[in-house]
C-alpha cells in the first residue's frame, strides 16, 4: 500500500512542477486544518512569489517568521524580498546571516548576497567576499561574480571574463546578465561599435521572437474607448488619498524622479511595486473590462483597491503620508488607475526617444515580457504608442497630472520638483534636489546613476549610436523637442 502524501510533500511537489496555483490550494487546505502551520504559510508564501504576488507573499512570510524566526529558508526569502523592495541594510544583514550558516540555503544566500552587494554599489565588500571564496564558487552563477570583481582590478580582463560567461553554457539568465554588463562596460569605455555589436549578439542569443500585438493592440483598444462619449471608464471607488503614479516608459528618468521625491519627508516611494500589475491582470482578464467597463463587478473593484492599498502601506516608508508608485505598467494602466484610484496624481515623464531607445537596447530586460527591447524598430513603435496613449488618457480621464520632460528636469530640477509637489499639495523641500543622498535602495537598472548628483551625462547619449536611427524616428523626435523648455543644441 502506497504511503499517503503528506501536506508538506504535496506543496513541494506542486512547487517543483511549477504549479503555483496548485501549491496555494494545497497550502490553503493545510491552513484550514491548522491556521498556524509554518509549512502551510511558508509554502503559500513561496507560491505567491512564483506568481509575482509580493503583497500576499510578504503577509504569509511575516506570519511564518513569527512562528519560526530562525528558519533559514524563511530568512532567505525575507532578505530577498527586502532587497527587491529597496530595504538594503536589512536585506544584507539577513543574507549574511544565512550565508554564514551551514544550512541548505547557505549557498543560495551567498550568491544572493553577492548580487545584493553588487546592486547596492558595495564593490569593495563584493570583491572581498569573492576573494574569500567558498562553496558558492561551484555554482554556475559564480563566474559572473568573479568577472564582476575582476573588472574592478583589470577592466579589460573583466570584460573578457563577462563575455566568456555570456558565451558559455550557463543558464540563459546568467548569460544575458553577463552579456549586458559587458555591453555597459564597453559603452562607458566609449567603445560604441563594440558595445552595439555585443548587444545585438546578446539579444539574438537570448531573446525570443518580437511580439508587438499584446502591447500595441491593447493600447489601440484603449484609445478607441477613450474617444467614446460618454466616457466608459468612470470612477468606481472613492477618491484615493495621497497616491501618485509615475507614468513613463522604462529608462525615462523614473528612478531619478522617485529618488528625488522620496527625499521629501511626506513622500514614500514604493518602487516598481507589483500591486498595479495585479490590478491590471485581474481587470483585463475579466471579459467585460474592454467591452463594458461598468459591468465589472463592484466587489472585484473593491477587493483590488483594498489589496493594493494594504500592500503599498506595508512597504511605504514609516512616517510618509503620500505613496509614490513607479510601476512601469502605469502608462498602459491609466483607465484602471482612474477607475479604481480616482484622484490619484499622475506624473508623466518623457525623455528624448532616441536616448530611451539606446538605453533600452543596451540594457537587460526580461526577455519573455520585454522581447520588443531587442529591436530598434519595435522600441520606436512602442514609444510612439506611449506618446499617443498617455496624453489622450490624461485628458479624457481628467486625472490630476503634471507632465515632465526629462531634459528640462535635469536642467532645472527645482522648478519641476516644486511643480510636482504643488500638484500633490506639498511645499517644496530642498532635500529633493539631492537624490544621491537617499539611503533607499533602487532595485532597478538605474541604481548606479542615482547614487550621483543630478547631471546631464545621459542627455544625448544616442549620438554615440547615431547609425541606429533612420528617418522613421523624425516625427516622434520632433514632437519631443517641441515640448522642451530648453531647446536641444
Amino acid at each position: 500500500m502506497a504511503a499517503r502524501e503528506t501536506p508538506a510533500a504535496r506543496i513541494e511537489r506542486l512547487l517543483a512542477a511549477g504549479d503555483a496555483a496548485g501549491a496555494i490550494a494545497a497550502a490553503n487546505d493545510l491552513l484550514a486544518q491548522s491556521p498556524k502551520s509554518f509549512i502551510g504559510l511558508l509554502g503559500r508564501a513561496r507560491a505567491h512569489l512564483r506568481m509575482r504576488d509580493n503583497i500576499s507573499a510578504e503577509r504569509d512570510l511575516n506570519a511564518a517568521l513569527a512562528i519560526s524566526p530562525n528558519d533559514d529558508l524563511a530568512l532567505l526569502l525575507r532578505a530577498n524580498m527586502d532587497f527587491h523592495l529597496g530595504r538594503t541594510e536589512p536585506a544584507l544583514a539577513g543574507l549574511r546571516r544565512v550565508a554564514a550558516g551551514r544550512s541548505a540555503q547557505a549557498l543560495e544566500a551567498s550568491i544572493n548576497l553577492l548580487e545584493a552587494l553588487h546592486g547596492a554599489g558595495r564593490h569593495d565588500e563584493h570583491a572581498e567576499f569573492v576573494r574569500k571564496g567558498g562553496a558558492w564558487m561551484k555554482d554556475e552563477r559564480a563566474p559572473l561574480h568573479i568577472g564582476r570583481a575582476q573588472f574592478r582590478e583589470d577592466s579589460g580582463a573583466g570584460i573578457e571574463a563577462l563575455k566568456a560567461v555570456f558565451r558559455s553554457r550557463a543558464h540563459v539568465v546568467v548569460r544575458r546578465w553577463a552579456g549586458f554588463e559587458a555591453v555597459g562596460h564597453l559603452d562607458r569605455a566609449k567603445e560604441y561599435r563594440a558595445a552595439f555589436e555585443l548587444a545585438t549578439e546578446v539579444h539574438r542569443a537570448t531573446t525570443g521572437p518580437v511580439e508587438l500585438a499584446p502591447w500595441l493592440g491593447l493600447a489601440d483598444e484603449q484609445l478607441r474607448l477613450l474617444a467614446k462619449s460618454p466616457m466608459p471608464f468612470v470612477p468606481r471607488a472613492e477618491q484615493a488619498p495621497n497616491l501618485a503614479f509615475i507614468v513613463a516608459m522604462p529608462r525615462s528618468g523614473t528612478t531619478l524622479l522617485e529618488q528625488m521625491l522620496d527625499r521629501h519627508p511626506a513622500i514614500g516611494g514604493i518602487g516598481e511595486f507589483d500591486g498595479l500589475d495585479h490590478v491590471c491582470r485581474a481587470m483585463t482578464s475579466h471579459p467585460m473590462w474592454f467591452r463594458v467597463p461598468g459591468a465589472v463587478p463592484q466587489a472585484l473593484v473593491d477587493e483590488l483597491r483594498r489589496r493594493y492599498v494594504e500592500g503599498a502601506a506595508q512597504i511605504r516608508r514609516e512616517g510618509a503620508t503620500w505613496t509614490l508608485d513607479k510601476s512601469l505598467r502605469s502608462w498602459r494602466a491609466l483607465p484602471e488607475i482612474a477607475s479604481i484610484f480616482p484622484g490619484a496624481v499622475a506624473i508623466s515623464v518623457d525623455r528624448d526617444p532616441r536616448d530611451v531607445a539606446t538605453s533600452i537596447f543596451l540594457s537587460y530586460f526580461n526577455p519573455s515580457t520585454y522581447e520588443w527591447t531587442s529591436s530598434f524598430d519595435a522600441i520606436r513603435q512602442v514609444i510612439e504608442t506611449q506618446r499617443r496613449v498617455v496624453p489622450a488618457a490624461l485628458d479624457a480621464l481628467a486625472l490630476p497630472n503634471e507632465r515632465i520632460v526629462y531634459e528640462d528636469l535635469v536642467e532645472d530640477p527645482a522648478a519641476d520638483a516644486a511643480r510636482v509637489l504643488a500638484r500633490m499639495g506639498l511645499a517644496m523641500d530642498e532635500r529633493v534636489l539631492s537624490p544621491e543622498l537617499n539611503p533607499k535602495g533602487a532595485d532597478t537598472l538605474s541604481r548606479a546613476q542615482v547614487r550621483q548628483p543630478i547631471n546631464r551625462k545621459s542627455i544625448g547619449r544616442w549620438k554615440n549610436y547615431e547609425w541606429a536611427f533612420d528617418e522613421k524616428w523624425d516625427a516622434v523626435v520632433a514632437a519631443h523637442d517641441a515640448r522642451r523648455t530648453r531647446k536641444p543644441d
